[in-house]
């Protein structure tokens, strides 16, 4: 009896553990059915990344080695630009400026201070090219100060008819030689505070003249260095005074004139007031006002103006470096 009871406890046993088996077994089959679950979801984290559009720093770099920049460059600078990013995008545009305009210079022709002060004076709502294909027969009647201010003022105003509101200006260098001839001997005095009293002389005028014939460092707020630097949001004043005092804060003071002519030069050139050829333009990654005109690089090359469109520059006499570089000068007055 005792050996029948102990082999059916045994046997009650292996039931027990053969119970068990199949119960791992389905535990096990239920976890590797969630396995291929947890295996589809992986993938659906690592697409997201893969979405990230990782393309604006290669359209900037392409298109600082003068591939035309991607249409889709941003028209607004970045919001919170700090002073001393500002600084810094500021004088690297002056930086790529110099690079594309080494022989940037004044448009004027003039062979002394007096004849660019009075070129100065003439230049007013006209270009630079028509006041240079007039002075010469003007400085030819009348070479000094002295000779100009006891000139008859009919004669000086069928001269000057060309430059345009030719009374006006006929009064301004008359009277600029007289005072030059009676106040200072017959020369240009090299201080802005004595530039300015002279007829017809502003603090526009007066840092070209001190800037190109003295060596004296000083900022030429004319049209088009306005335009480009509002373009740039360099500063958004609009007097004149208040954008030369905007402007020179951010450079070096010895920087100034040749800034001035890099600018100015660039207005005349690629970026123009109402077609800029932003498709050809060398500081297009660097210019928050990109896409204002055209992007397209084959349409804004017909944009370009004087050199960089192959045309003849302003001067009839530019200095050799212009002329060295691939530039042109103007034809005289009445040339064909």
């Amino acid at each position: 009896m005792k050996k029948s009871s102990a082999n059916e406890e045994t046997a009650e046993s292996q039931k027990a553990v053969a119970a068990k088996k199949p119960a791992k077994k389905a535990a096990a089959k239920k976890a590797t059915a969630k396995k291929p679950v947890a295996k589809k979801a992986a993938p659906l984290k690592r697409q997201a990344p893969a979405k990230k559009p990782a393309v604006a720093p290669k359209k900037a770099a392409a298109a600082v080695k003068g591939v035309a920049p991607a249409k889709t460059v941003a028209v607004t600078p970045p919001r919170g630009e700090s002073r001393t990013a500002l600084v810094r995008r500021a004088r690297r545009i002056n930086r790529e400026l110099a690079e594309v305009y080494p022989y940037a210079h004044p448009e004027l022709d003039f062979e002394n201070p007096f004849q660019l002060v009075v070129a100065t004076v003439l230049s007013a709502q006209t270009t630079d090219l028509r006041v240079n294909q007039t002075t010469p027969a003007l400085f030819a009647k009348y070479p000094t100060p002295e000779d100009l201010a006891a000139a008859v003022p009919e004669e000086v105003e069928e001269i000057l008819r060309p430059t345009g509101f030719f009374r006006a200006k006929t009064k301004s260098v008359i009277g600029l030689s007289k005072a030059l001839a009676e106040d200072f001997g017959g020369d240009v005095p090299g201080r802005l505070e004595d530039l300015v009293k002279l007829p017809g002389v502003g603090r526009k005028t007066a840092f070209v003249v001190l800037g190109n014939a003295f060596g004296r460092p000083g900022i030429t707020v004319d049209t088009h260095f306005q335009r480009l630097v509002r373009r740039w949001r360099w500063t958004e004043e609009t007097d004149p005074d208040k954008i030369e005092a905007a402007v020179g804060a951010l450079f070096p003071k010895s920087d100034w004139t040749d800034l001035s002519h890099h600018v100015i030069w660039h207005g005349r050139r690629i970026c123009h007031a109402r077609k800029p050829a932003c498709g050809a333009c060398p500081i297009a990654p660097l210019c928050p006002a990109y896409g204002e005109g055209e992007t397209d690089p084959e349409k804004a090359k017909k944009l370009l103006k004087y050199e960089k469109g192959g045309l003849p520059g302003q001067r009839l006499k530019p200095p050799q470096a212009y002329l060295d570089a691939g530039g042109k000068p103007a034809p005289p007055l009445g040339a064909g």
